[in-house]
């Protein structure tokens, strides 16, 4: 079902789009094309037109679940609880489609891992852990929480 060139997530987002509408599912068929759009408008930004890779439609689907998170704490604290229920269920949507989130154990592991790769002993050094990090952490856990575990592993050694 694939069209050359195009990453395999795209194409599944396409086929469960395809899917979600047969099955008159609104909030999913909306979800879905919101997420294709973002795609679309990555592959169209720049110079030139590119296909992304499905690393790169991974990014894009992070950053469109991370708006869908701090949306839906924007609209509870702003006693809003209809909206920031319809962020939570698009948050819900595309959670399926990325990778399963690190337990804070396995984060810790992976910055200890960083920290000895980099050689890191102070909080000077943090952005390059951040850099090896994020690389071994690669779409996994929020930038936030990298951050946190990076700043308390350094601050603490």
């Amino acid at each position: 079902m694939t069209e050359p060139g195009t990453s395999q997530l795209k194409s599944t987002l396409r086929a469960d789009l395809h899917n979600s509408m047969r099955e008159r599912d609104k909030v999913r068929s909306q979800t879905l094309r919101m997420a294709l759009t973002a795609i679309t408008n990555e592959e169209v930004s720049g110079t030139t037109a590119r296909e992304l890779s499905d690393a790169e439609v991974l990014k894009v689907l992070v950053k469109e679940a991370k708006k869908r998170r701090e949306a839906s704490a924007a609209y509870s604290e702003a006693k809003r609880p209809e909206l920031a229920a319809k962020e939570e269920a698009e948050l819900t949507i595309l959670e399926a489609y990325l990778p399963a989130q690190l337990s804070d154990a396995e984060l810790q592991t992976l910055v200890a891992q960083a920290l000895r790769e980099t050689g890191a002993t102070d909080m000077s050094q943090m952005g390059l852990v951040m850099k090896a990090a994020t690389a071994l952490v690669a779409g996994r856990a929020e930038g936030g929480r990298v951050a946190a575990i990076v700043k308390s592993a350094l601050s603490g050694s």
